[in-house]
Protein backbone atom coordinates (compact mmCIF):
# COMPACT_ATOMS: atom_id res chain seq x y z
CA UNK A 1 0.00 0.00 0.00
CA UNK A 2 2.45 2.50 -1.60
CA UNK A 3 1.55 6.44 -1.83
CA UNK A 4 -0.32 6.90 -5.46
CA UNK A 5 -1.31 3.09 -5.37
CA UNK A 6 -4.89 3.01 -6.75
CA UNK A 7 -5.96 -0.75 -6.03
CA UNK A 8 -8.75 -1.19 -3.32
CA UNK A 9 -8.03 -3.72 -0.70
CA UNK A 10 -10.03 -5.45 1.08
CA UNK A 11 -9.41 -6.70 4.91
CA UNK A 12 -11.60 -8.52 6.63
CA UNK A 13 -11.52 -8.25 10.49
CA UNK A 14 -11.97 -10.99 12.81
CA UNK A 15 -13.06 -11.40 16.22
CA UNK A 16 -14.86 -13.70 18.41
CA UNK A 17 -18.39 -12.11 18.51
CA UNK A 18 -18.16 -9.27 16.24
CA UNK A 19 -18.72 -6.58 18.72
CA UNK A 20 -15.75 -5.01 20.59
CA UNK A 21 -12.74 -5.00 18.79
CA UNK A 22 -13.20 -6.35 15.07
CA UNK A 23 -16.19 -3.31 14.71
CA UNK A 24 -13.48 -1.00 15.56
CA UNK A 25 -10.91 -1.95 13.29
CA UNK A 26 -13.79 -1.39 10.59
CA UNK A 27 -15.14 1.67 11.97
CA UNK A 28 -10.59 3.14 11.93
CA UNK A 29 -10.59 2.39 8.00
CA UNK A 30 -13.78 2.48 6.54
CA UNK A 31 -13.21 5.73 5.36
CA UNK A 32 -9.26 5.28 3.92
CA UNK A 33 -9.58 5.85 0.17
CA UNK A 34 -7.78 2.61 -0.92
CA UNK A 35 -9.49 0.27 2.05
CA UNK A 36 -12.51 -1.33 1.85
CA UNK A 37 -13.21 -2.97 5.13
CA UNK A 38 -15.73 -5.86 6.96
CA UNK A 39 -15.80 -7.48 10.45
CA UNK A 40 -16.88 -10.93 11.76
CA UNK A 41 -17.24 -12.93 14.69
CA UNK A 42 -15.97 -16.70 14.60
CA UNK A 43 -18.79 -17.57 17.53
CA UNK A 44 -22.21 -18.43 16.16
CA UNK A 45 -23.83 -16.22 18.81
CA UNK A 46 -21.57 -13.64 16.49
CA UNK A 47 -23.60 -9.85 15.65
CA UNK A 48 -22.13 -11.12 12.49
CA UNK A 49 -20.63 -14.63 12.01
CA UNK A 50 -17.84 -15.03 8.88
CA UNK A 51 -18.97 -16.78 6.00
CA UNK A 52 -17.07 -18.32 2.99
CA UNK A 53 -17.75 -14.82 0.62
CA UNK A 54 -16.24 -12.84 3.38
CA UNK A 55 -13.04 -14.69 3.22
CA UNK A 56 -12.84 -15.21 -0.62
CA UNK A 57 -14.14 -11.48 -0.52
CA UNK A 58 -10.51 -10.27 1.60
CA UNK A 59 -7.35 -9.53 0.68
CA UNK A 60 -6.15 -9.25 4.09
CA UNK A 61 -7.42 -10.81 7.18
CA UNK A 62 -6.77 -9.23 10.91
CA UNK A 63 -7.57 -12.07 13.68
CA UNK A 64 -7.23 -10.27 17.56
CA UNK A 65 -5.60 -14.03 18.51
CA UNK A 66 -4.33 -17.04 17.27
CA UNK A 67 -7.46 -18.56 18.42
CA UNK A 68 -9.27 -16.66 15.48
CA UNK A 69 -6.91 -17.95 12.73
CA UNK A 70 -6.93 -21.40 13.86
CA UNK A 71 -10.93 -21.58 13.75
CA UNK A 72 -10.82 -19.61 10.07
CA UNK A 73 -8.45 -22.69 9.22
CA UNK A 74 -10.35 -25.35 10.19
CA UNK A 75 -13.90 -23.99 9.13
CA UNK A 76 -12.70 -22.54 5.75
CA UNK A 77 -9.88 -24.81 5.06
CA UNK A 78 -10.36 -24.58 0.92
CA UNK A 79 -10.91 -20.84 0.86
CA UNK A 80 -7.98 -19.61 3.24
CA UNK A 81 -5.48 -21.05 2.18
CA UNK A 82 -3.57 -17.95 0.05
CA UNK A 83 -5.13 -15.45 2.38
CA UNK A 84 -2.88 -13.40 4.08
CA UNK A 85 -3.83 -13.64 7.78
CA UNK A 86 -2.06 -11.51 10.49
CA UNK A 87 -2.52 -11.68 14.07
CA UNK A 88 -3.16 -8.43 16.22
CA UNK A 89 -2.41 -9.83 19.58
CA UNK A 90 -5.10 -8.49 21.01
CA UNK A 91 -6.83 -9.51 24.10
CA UNK A 92 -10.74 -9.23 24.63
CA UNK A 93 -10.39 -6.50 27.30
CA UNK A 94 -11.59 -3.76 25.13
CA UNK A 95 -14.99 -1.42 24.66
CA UNK A 96 -15.70 -0.62 21.67
CA UNK A 97 -13.71 2.54 20.09
CA UNK A 98 -11.26 2.22 23.33
CA UNK A 99 -8.18 4.39 23.08
CA UNK A 100 -6.01 1.69 24.02
CA UNK A 101 -7.62 -0.34 21.41
CA UNK A 102 -7.53 2.09 18.50
CA UNK A 103 -3.78 3.28 19.58
CA UNK A 104 -3.27 -0.64 19.03
CA UNK A 105 -4.54 -1.58 15.90
CA UNK A 106 -3.61 1.68 14.56
CA UNK A 107 -0.04 0.95 15.00
CA UNK A 108 -0.54 -3.09 14.05
CA UNK A 109 -2.03 -2.57 11.11
CA UNK A 110 -0.68 0.48 9.44
CA UNK A 111 2.59 -1.18 10.07
CA UNK A 112 1.65 -4.50 8.14
CA UNK A 113 -0.21 -2.64 5.44
CA UNK A 114 2.96 -0.46 5.32
CA UNK A 115 0.97 3.37 5.82
CA UNK A 116 1.80 6.51 7.85
CA UNK A 117 -0.70 6.94 10.73
CA UNK A 118 -2.02 10.11 8.94
CA UNK A 119 -3.75 8.25 6.52
CA UNK A 120 -6.28 7.40 8.74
Amino acid sequence: MTKGHQDVTNILFICSRNKWRSPTGEHIWRHHPFISVRSAGTSVKANRTVNSKDIQWANIIFVMEEKHKNRLLAQFTRHIAHKEIHILDIPDEYQYLDNALVNMMKSSVNHYLGISEQSN
